[in-house]
C-alpha cells in the first residue's frame, strides 16, 4: 500500500460502482459524498460511451473528466471532448472481419453514434437500457469510417469471446487494445485507450501523483489501472486473478462493495 495520501477515487461503474441490476444505490452516493467532504476527487470509467454515464453526473455531483470507451473519448460534464483516441480507418475493415469471422455480433461506435447490424441481436436491448440510448441499424458496416472509437464484439460464448479477443491482440498488437469489460463484449480501442492510461490523463490534468490515486475495479480491464496508482481494490465479484492483482478486496458489487472500499480502505486512510 501506498503511503501518499489518496485525493482521487477512480471507479469503474458496471460490477462496481453499481449494482447487477444497474443501479446506484443510497450508500453509493452518501460514499462519494462522504468523499468530497474528506477532500477526496471522485472520478469514473467505463467501456460505456460517454452518454451512458450522464445518469451518474447530477446524483454524484462530478465535476471530474468522464472516461468512456475505457479511456477512447474523455469529456467534461457538458460532454465535451477533452480526449479523443480513434481506431485507424484501414484496421476498422479488418477487425470487424475478424469478429464476424468468429461469430461474434459486431456494434462500431463512431463519435456520439452507436451502429448495429441487427437491433434485436444479443444484448442490444440490454446495453440500450443501460446506457439508456439505442444503436441505429445499418445493413453493413463499409461505409463506417472515420472517427470510430470503438468496435465491439458481442457473443454469450465465453469460449469465442476468449479466442476471438487473443486473435485480435495478437494480429493487431501494435495498434489496438482488445479487452473485456463484461464476460460477453470484447471492446477494441485505440491501443492507448485503456484504463492504465485514464489514470495518467487524470494525474496529469488533475496535478496528481499517480500514488495519490485509488482505482476501484472488477474486470480484467481494471487491473491496467491498478498497477497505475497507489491503491487498488476489487470487488468482491471479481475473479480470483482480479482479486490478486489488487492491493484489496472489498464485498462485492451487490453486496455494497464500493461504499465498503470507500470507508474502509480509503477514508480510513485519508487524514
Amino acid at each position: 500500500m501506498s503511503d501518499a495520501k489518496i485525493r482521487l477515487v477512480l471507479s469503474d461503474v458496471d460490477g462496481t460502482l453499481v449494482t447487477t441490476e444497474h443501479e446506484l444505490t443510497t450508500d453509493a452516493v452518501r460514499a462519494v459524498k462522504r468523499l468530497n467532504e474528506a477532500g477526496v476527487l471522485f472520478a469514473v470509467t467505463s467501456g460505456r460511451p460517454p452518454r451512458g454515464l450522464i445518469m451518474l453526473i447530477d446524483p454524484l455531483d462530478l465535476t471530474t473528466p468522464l472516461a468512456g470507451f475505457n479511456g477512447g473519448l474523455i469529456v467534461d460534464r457538458d460532454l465535451r471532448t477533452l480526449r479523443k483516441l480513434t481506431l485507424r480507418d484501414e484496421l476498422v475493415g479488418p477487425l470487424i472481419e475478424v469478429l464476424l469471422e468468429n461469430k461474434l455480433s459486431v456494434w462500431v461506435y463512431q463519435g456520439a453514434d452507436w451502429f448495429v447490424l441487427d437491433l434485436d441481436g444479443p444484448h442490444v436491448a440490454h446495453e440500450s437500457a443501460v446506457c439508456q440510448f439505442g444503436p441505429s441499424a445499418l445493413e453493413s458496416f463499409d461505409a463506417v469510417r472515420g472517427d470510430v472509437i470503438k468496435v465491439v464484439g458481442v457473443s454469450d460464448d465465453p469460449t469465442a469471446v476468449a479466442t476471438t479477443r487473443a486473435t485480435l491482440n495478437d494480429r493487431f498488437s501494435s495498434d489496438v487494445s482488445a479487452t473485456s469489460s463484461q464476460t460477453y463484449y470484447i471492446d477494441v480501442t485505440h491501443r492507448d485507450a485503456n484504463k492504465g492510461s485514464v489514470v495518467d490523463y487524470l494525474a496529469k490534468s488533475l496535478s496528481l501523483e499517480p500514488s495519490e490515486i485509488a482505482t476501484i475495479g472488477d474486470m480484467a480491464n481494471d487491473v491496467l489501472m491498478f498497477e497505475r496508482s497507489g491503491l487498488s481494490i476489487a470487488m468482491g465479484n471479481a475473479s480470483d486473478d482480479v482479486k490478486h492483482a489488487a492491493t484489496f478486496a472489498t464485498k462485492s458489487n451487490d453486496d455494497n462493495g464500493f461504499a465498503d472500499a470507500v470507508e474502509n480502505f480509503i477514508l480510513r486512510a485519508t487524514p
